[in-house]
């Protein structure tokens, strides 16, 4: 077993243990690829002011994300397939998170059902939801949401059109994979994950499959999809979506000053500063970029999340010092699942603790309230000045 001390490492276990269609889904981004790559880069432009001869002794990372206490500021963002990238891959996840003291929030497009991830852990968890056309199904989706103890919902708003992911259409993605001779030769190469797929029953859209009206078995999925989402969705849809739930509502997707004071007017308790992960408008600005003047725009009226590229405990703490008061990670985890499941998801926010902690100390802070935007050193034009 190699030494992992980032989390690029578990990134190359990962890509050596996982089918390259699982893989290419996680690490890609839509069209060229820019907004994803772009995610990641522009954090290594925020250079921070290394401090000395300051105590730092008992350094405090713990906080609040939603009024729930958090062990770091950070969150496990909802990724679909995530049971795809190892067997029973949510249950796994949100275990880890639970041991580890943060928040793990469920896709609707999971492998493993709200009902699956209710059984396997002890403390509410967070559920996503898109922004459907169907109300049946959107208030019987939040019905077991509030049946499983869910203590507050993700609405995703930046999928009303799905951007061109080009490597999932090249490798035909579904769940499960379609057996070919072909597929199955190199399957073969990732035994380890075939032989955890096989000894699972969770191989389909726990969520969805014999839920959604219309939607019995894998092959009527992909038509389902292609309808459901609102493409005429608006503010006033918004609302009546949020208030569908009667409990803690997190927006996600806004990249616009302009929008987060029109979530902050709904009433949301929390936003997220988010293109995706690069994965819907390709060309778009990274998500560390877009947080400064939403933070300007909506000061304290709302919580402000980011998420999209963190990859480090460092890139927690540019996040945290530009005015988000948490992040969500996916990819991140996901690489940690893939390698090694429970104890991978672990391993990374062990990585992200150790890293995010030492930071905050080198730069001359004690406490991740007193972290603000005087340790970092950032370029003139990074927020469109």
């Amino acid at each position: 077993m190699p030494v992992i001390t980032c989390i690029d490492d578990l990134k190359t276990l990962y890509q050596r243990r996982v089918p390259r269609m699982f893989y290419d889904y996680a690490e890609t981004g839509s069209w060229s690829g820019q907004t994803f790559r772009e995610n990641c880069e522009d954090f290594q432009k925020l250079h921070f002011r290394q401090r000395v001869a300051v105590n730092i002794a008992n350094r405090v990372l713990a906080t609040k994300m939603l009024g729930e206490e958090v062990t770091m500021p950070v969150a496990l963002a909802p990724v679909g397939l995530t049971g795809m990238q190892h067997a029973d891959g949510e249950i796994l996840a949100a275990r880890a998170a639970e041991k580890f003291g943060v928040p793990f929030t469920l896709s609707t497009l999971s492998i493993c059902s709200i009902e699956d991830v209710a059984a396997h852990t002890s403390k509410p968890f967070w559920f996503q939801v898109y922004t459907l056309k169907d109300d049946d199904f959107m208030q019987r989706l939040l019905a077991r949401a509030k049946a499983a103890n869910c203590s507050a919902i993700v609405i995703t708003l930046d999928l009303q059109l799905q951007g061109q992911r080009n490597k999932d259409i090249k490798n035909g993605l579904s769940a499960p994979p379609k057996l070919t001779p072909a597929s199955i030769a190199y399957m073969m190469t990732r035994l380890g994950w075939g032989l955890g797929m096989l000894g699972t029953k969770r191989r389909f859209f726990g969520n969805v499959i014999g839920h959604a009206q219309g939607v019995s078995d894998p092959s009527s999925l992909t038509a389902w999809v292609a309808e459901a989402f609102d493409q005429a969705l608006d503010w006033g849809r918004v609302k009546e979506l949020m208030a569908m739930w009667d409990g803690k509502v997190i927006l996600k997707g806004i990249m616009d000053a302009e929008d987060a004071e029109r979530a902050a007017d709904l009433g949301a308790d929390a936003i997220v500063v988010s293109n995706h992960g690069g994965r819907q408008l390709d060309g778009a600005l990274s998500s560390i970029r877009a947080l400064g003047p939403i933070v300007r725009a909506v000061g304290n009226r709302t919580e402000i999340w980011l998420d999209g590229g963190i990859r480090s405990g460092q890139d927690v703490l540019r996040a945290i010092a530009l005015g988000a008061k948490g992040v969500m990670i996916g990819r991140s985890y996901i690489y940690g699942l893939g390698a090694l499941g429970e104890a991978g998801v672990t391993r990374a926010l062990e990585l992200i603790h150790k890293e995010l902690d030492h930071t905050m100390g080198l730069c001359g802070r004690r406490d991740i309230h007193e972290v603000g935007r005087d340790i970092l050193l950032i370029p003139e034009d990074f927020e469109g000045h």
